[in-house]
């Protein structure tokens, strides 16, 4: 029964990139830089400081609150709880964890997520966070983003 109510997706993606700019990627997929499967933007905001909010912006005030970010620790950890993409009552955690090795970056990936999930969900959401986190592979591979730092951050008023 547990395993019915519960989904663990685990990844590790090697990023031929040094670790700042594959954070700085991270945080430009997950906000403004993020599309779907069709190639069409995603309107993706990412308050990236600790209580930020991560949500779908669809502009005259409207959107959909995602989660808040529950840890930061730039450039190694980013750490997202609440219901994320789902309407429902439940709860999830994505949790990114970076660490530099030798000429490269890897990023442990893992999203947890507790409550109702269809089986028909399980795949789709799996091959949806894999399209995710190769796409944080390549931006960081191919775009060359500035450090992403603290002061950069504005919190919400």
């Amino acid at each position: 029964m547990l395993e019915n109510l519960t989904l663990n997706v685990v990844q590790e993606v090697y990023v031929a990139a040094g670790i700042q700019a594959t954070f700085s990627a991270l945080l430009a997929q997950l906000g403004p830089h993020n599309d779907l499967p069709d190639g069409n933007p995603m309107p993706m905001k990412l308050e990236a400081w600790p209580g930020g909010r991560w949500y779908r912006d669809l502009g005259s005030e409207n959107g959909d609150v995602w989660g808040n970010v529950r840890a930061i620790n730039r450039p190694t950890i980013l750490e997202i709880t609440g219901q994320l993409f789902m309407d429902f009552s439940l709860s999830s955690q994505v949790t990114y964890r970076l660490k530099a090795v030798e000429q490269q970056t890897v990023v442990s990936f893992r999203y947890v997520r507790y409550g109702l999930i269809q089986n028909d969900e399980r795949a789709k959401i799996e091959k949806q966070w894999t399209r995710l986190n190769l796409n944080i592979r390549m931006w960081a591979e191919t775009h060359p983003f500035p450090v992403a730092r603290a002061s950069d951050a504005r919190p919400f008023r």
